[in-house]
């Protein structure tokens, strides 16, 4: 019999809705780290992420039947779990406000080089909590992206099956949302004060 190990995460979601804490215990070691990031990203609080985190297990567990592999893998499923609980985080404790959407922005050509804009090495060498304030003021679809693409390292694909969109709606959103990130970082910096650089432990902003 193979190892638990080795299974593929919807197998472990069935065993583990039959009761099998085994299974669990290698899903949730398995889905754990990525799914708190997303979440640490949207609340940039360890504590409410821990807390969060563990809700989306609780959450996989008692909706984990509602499961359609059609739909996208496991992984995927936990996601929106995550991105449901993170909105009615932010309904509770909202702080910053969507910004008013650009027209401007929405005439960017989608054919211009992918990459030009902030990216997570760019945000990095940013003041931390100035590039915080930016990311969370952007508008939801455009905040998901940065979120999953730059600070969760996903490629576009995976982004894709978490967001429930196709390939290119991530790649145009991202670039747009790159486009209004640096407007904003730009029109909050102050010429004559030095950024200083982020230390290791400004890594995950």
């Amino acid at each position: 019999m193979d190892s638990l190990e080795t299974r593929p995460d919807r197998e472990l979601l069935e065993l583990a809705l039959r009761g099998d804490e085994s299974a669990f215990r290698v899903l949730y070691e398995r889905l754990k780290t990525p799914i708190f990031r997303y979440v640490f990203h949207w609340t940039y609080s360890e504590a409410a992420a821990e807390e969060l985190t563990q809700d989306v297990f609780i959450l996989l567990l008692k909706e984990g039947h509602k499961y359609k592999r059609a739909r996208g893998d496991v992984s995927a499923f936990a996601f929106g779990i995550a991105r449901n609980l993170v909105r009615s985080f932010h309904r509770r404790e909202r702080v910053y406000q969507e910004l008013p959407a650009d027209p401007g922005l929405e005439q960017i050509p989608n054919g211009e080089r992918e990459g030009e804009g902030p990216s997570a090495e760019l945000i990095r060498r940013e003041d931390v909590l100035r590039v915080r304030s930016a990311i969370a003021s952007l508008p939801d679809h455009y905040r998901q992206v940065i979120v999953l693409c730059d600070l969760c390292e996903l490629g576009y694909a995976e982004a894709a099956s978490r967001l429930e969109c196709a390939v290119g709606t991530v790649r145009s959103r991202l670039h747009r949302a790159h486009a209004l990130l640096g407007k904003k970082l730009k029109q909050s910096a102050k010429p004559e004060m030095e950024l200083p650089a982020a230390g290791p432990e400004e890594c995950l902003i």
